[in-house]
């Protein structure tokens, strides 16, 4: 038996709109062209599959009616197969949308990028970054494929499909060359109200952290500096204009810093999240194998950052 899937699309297209003609404009081939398909596929199987002299327009025998299921699971198993194949080529030449916190850029994704690239050369890398806010809505709209993001404490949007990886305690970033902010190697919200204070722009889920800490220890701040990216915030702070709540990650190659822990801590959850509804891609399980692999192999982190989740056999 020479069964092709053409003929089998052929048969469910006849099934479908009870008309040669019909049929024939549905799968873009002329009517001869179908009509004749569709004998060699009932010579094939030695039965008649197709009525053609109804009344109502042409219906499937008995035979095409065992025939029919058969057919359409056989043509969806071809489809699974061609969009399986499609996704493993992707990782050699598809793309990928990334997107991340300018702190875990900084701290975590340039060396992911970095060993994500070498393994697949030829997969394309967009990298957006900014504000867990906006990174969230980008999600949702279906702008990015995967993002590093901070989880409220009210939780992410249902939307999403997090994983949870790191947590990261938020420490007071001050000058390097400037002396402790306290002696004991911590210092309070209260305490810290004395200082000017460097805060990123809005949509950064640390300003408002800070902001809420300040708020819930009945202190208000003293802006030195509001607005910029966290570069920015850190390089304001070498420089000595003043202090930041900064995430303990930053902290990594920066000499011009001095990290104090804040008592009480305060601590935040990063997660890979993606949206929910969609099945991830062979790329989208290469970055997160890749992203938990690096993280299951780092032997340090700077300050009090938790791995939470790990590559599979790496648990």
């Amino acid at each position: 038996m020479d069964v092709t899937f053409t003929q089998l699309r052929y048969l469910v297209a006849i099934a479908d709109v009870r008309h040669f003609t019909r049929a024939a404009d549905l799968v873009g081939v002329a009517q001869p062209t179908l009509s004749r398909q569709l004998k060699a596929l009932e010579d094939d199987l030695g039965a008649p599959l197709v009525e053609r002299n109804g009344r109502d327009g042409p219906t499937l025998t008995a035979a095409g009616e065992a025939m029919l299921p058969l057919a359409r699971r056989m043509l969806a198993d071809r489809d699974r197969a061609r969009s399986a194949v499609a996704e493993i080529v992707g990782l050699r030449s598809g793309q990928i949308r990334v997107g991340a916190t300018p702190s875990l850029c900084i701290g975590v994704l340039a060396d992911v990028l970095r060993v994500f690239h070498q393994r697949y050369p030829l997969l394309r890398l967009e990298l957006m970054e900014s504000g867990s806010r906006p990174l969230v809505q980008s999600l949702v709209r279906g702008e990015l494929d995967v993002a590093l993001v901070i989880v409220p404490p009210a939780g992410i949007d249902p939307a999403l499909d997090p994983i949870p990886i790191l947590r990261e305690r938020l420490s007071v970033a001050s000058p390097a060359a400037e002396r402790p902010l306290s002696t004991r190697g911590s210092v309070t919200v209260r305490e810290l109200a004395r200082r000017p204070l460097v805060v990123p722009r809005t949509g950064y889920d640390v300003r408002e952290t800070t902001l809420q800490a300040y708020a819930d220890a009945g202190v208000v701040p003293r802006f030195a500096v509001q607005g910029g990216e966290m570069d920015a915030v850190l390089r304001l702070v070498e420089a000595g204009t003043g202090v930041a709540v900064v995430p303990d990650l930053v902290f990594a190659g920066r000499p011009g810093l001095r990290r104090t822990v804040l008592t009480p801590p305060l601590y935040r959850t990063v997660a890979l999240a993606r949206r929910a509804d969609l099945a991830p891609s062979h790329a989208m399980r290469a970055f997160q194998d890749t992203l938990l692999g690096f993280l299951a192999d780092s032997a340090e982190l700077p300050g009090d950052v938790a791995v939470l989740s790990r590559a599979e056999g790496q648990q």
